[in-house]
């Protein structure tokens, strides 16, 4: 079964080379190209594919507001949206991350990445590196403010091991390793994931990290 991507960036040659390299890919399909966010948002609404690469900035309309109002329309629920981000100097990261981006994807990246990011956005799997995750923590440690204060009222209905797994989640940690971890299975692992998102009201896996580390589960 192929995986339909959409793509959203307003540099051509950006657009062409993600193209290729998806077009390589027999379980990958290309749904539709934006050049912003304005087309990417009605393009979602008319053919909504399982993946979009969505780029931060963009004239029109930037990503960050593309990809919220995809999040907030429940028609689009199984929409999940990858950000490409020239992370050192894109400060709307964790605009990203709150407004509901299944995980994050550096435009230097290897080919693999972020083939590897398309699929397991699509398996509902986030693509947050420990660098990634690393970077994100000290951003917000570094710029104290509305994005790092309050407590979600989900924590106090997680088990102790739903708080074990959501502090591995936090530090970039997938499944799998979670598992190997834990010493349990990567299903196990993934149930518990399943339930402390429905409980903390988190879209996905990105949206655990954040609270993970308002919470003070990372430290």
């Amino acid at each position: 079964m192929s995986i339909t991507v959409g793509l959203a960036d307003d540099q051509q040659l950006i657009r062409l080379g993600l193209r290729t390299l998806l077009e390589s890919e027999d379980d990958l399909q290309l749904a539709w190209e934006a050049e912003n966010g304005q087309q990417a948002l009605e393009l979602t609404r008319r053919c909504p594919p399982d993946v979009i690469l969505m780029d931060i900035r963009m004239p029109v309309l930037d990503g960050i507001s593309a990809l919220r109002q995809i999040a907030a329309d429940p028609t689009l629920a199984a929409v999940r949206v990858v950000v490409l981000t020239t992370f050192e100097s894109d400060e709307h990261v964790f605009a990203a991350l709150r407004a509901g981006a299944a995980g994050f994807l550096i435009k230097d990246a290897e080919p693999a990445d972020l083939i590897r990011a398309v699929r397991l956005a699509a398996a509902g799997e986030s693509l947050l590196s420990p660098t990634v995750t690393r970077r994100v923590i000290d951003s917000l440690r570094a710029r104290p403010g509305p994005q790092s204060t309050g407590t979600n009222p989900g924590l106090v209905e997680l088990t102790d091991r739903e708080r074990e797994i959501l502090a591995l989640i936090g530090q970039g940690l997938n499944n799998d390793e979670i598992g190997r971890r834990l010493y349990i299975s990567p299903a196990t692992a993934r149930t518990h994931v399943s339930r402390a998102m429905t409980k903390l009201g988190a879209r996905d896996r990105a949206q655990l990290v954040v609270i993970a580390y308002q919470s003070g589960l990372v430290t």
